[in-house]
């Protein structure tokens, strides 16, 4: 699968922009604000109908617009997919595929596989738990419409017995038979949800572990854990003790919504004893990881996208990094790099279509 040309139309710093890409890989260069990571985000919208940097549509619309509109044209198993995106003010977003609009966003979810290296991957080492399970989550979703239905059902009754437990609290009053069948729902779905988490898991570690030991030659250990409230020998149970904390804290505090996955290094937290280029190493491979299941399971190779990532790496770990491409292990690139120079230096060796971009105040040339 293949991205074979994009048109912008007011996004971002866009006022418009029609680009043709190499099927092998496209570098983005140009100095830090041009907008080479809006073209990324402007494939990941085409692929998941959504940013994967500002979650508020609207604010996507360049300055003084009402509007913004995106289109590409990809090549997947020797068809002709044309995906379009259109936000109006006001508006409820549409994205259509060959002409037809989706009813649900979800329905688009999985056709075009992506994976996104970004410097804000940082967040799934440094910040909570919840950023942590929105990648496992998106992952999961992408491969698994099932999946994704039953995510969208627990939160949904999550939502709702959030505000019946809130109402109750404001009214100084309780009613056990309004909540029951919130409770029934969510202990359902917690423990799908963690079973289907679980078996994932391990069937995604054993491709982090390979890709971070090639990105740091081997040189530490780094492991994953999962840890759920549902592996408790009696999860109802538990759920049902909770009652008493939900109604001093105004929500749900049992349930799959508190996972987590843990990050570690030579048995320590990455996230405390890691310096920066073994983190950025770890989201590499992690993400690394994902391109494998998505490759392995739908038999496509996803679109990778690649930003600012020789940023915070030792000369070591790029050229770790830089043998899978030269392998082809991977299928379309698309990397940013604010050092053209470094770029070219480090594609030079590189048997590939390559495709050179420069990108100044949200104007694109083809570069030789």
């Amino acid at each position: 699968m293949h991205l074979k040309s994009l048109q912008l139309i007011q996004f971002k710093n866009y006022e418009k922009a029609l680009v043709a890409f190499s099927p092998e890989i496209n570098c983005f260069l140009g100095i830090n604000g041009s907008g080479k990571t809006n073209m990324l985000d402007a494939i990941h919208y085409l692929s998941l109908t959504k940013s994967a940097f500002n979650p508020v549509d609207i604010q996507n619309v360049r300055h003084d617009q009402g509007f913004f509109s995106m289109k590409g044209e990809f090549d997947k198993a020797g068809k002709s997919v044309e995906i379009q995106c259109i936000l109006e003010a006001r508006k409820k977003k549409q994205v259509f595929n060959n002409g037809k609009a989706y009813e649900k966003m979800s329905e688009h979810i999985g056709l075009l596989p992506v994976v996104l290296i970004a410097p804000d991957d940082t967040s799934l080492i440094k910040e909570g738990s919840e950023e942590r399970r929105k990648f496992f989550d998106s992952l999961l979703s992408q491969l698994d419409k099932n999946y994704l239905g039953k995510l969208v059902r627990y939160q949904h009754f999550l939502k709702q017995r959030n505000a019946l437990i809130k109402q109750f609290v404001e009214q100084d009053r309780m009613d056990k038979n309004l909540l029951e069948p919130y409770d029934v729902e969510l202990i359902q779905l917690s423990k799908w949800l963690y079973e289907h988490r679980k078996a994932f898991i391990d069937r995604f570690k054993p491709y982090l572990l390979h890709h971070y030991a090639e990105i740091s030659g081997e040189r530490e250990a780094v492991e994953i854990r999962y840890e759920s409230q549902c592996e408790k020998p009696d999860f109802e149970a538990y759920f049902y003790g909770c009652l008493q904390r939900d109604l001093i804290l105004k929500r749900t505090n049992a349930g799959v919504h508190k996972d987590d996955f843990i990050f570690e290094i030579d048995g320590h937290p990455l996230k405390k004893f890691g310096s920066q280029g073994q983190q950025k190493s770890f989201l590499i491979a992690l993400k690394l990881a994902q391109f494998q299941v998505f490759k392995e399971e739908t038999g496509t190779k996803p679109l990778l996208l690649l930003d600012d990532i020789f940023d915070k790496l030792d000369d070591f770990r790029i050229g770790k990094m830089m043998e899978l491409v030269a392998h082809h292990e991977f299928g379309q690139l698309f990397i940013t790099d604010a050092r053209p120079e470094r770029t070219r230096k480090i594609m030079q060796d590189i048997e590939a279509d390559i495709a050179y971009f420069h990108i100044e105040g949200g104007k694109v040339s083809r570069q030789e």
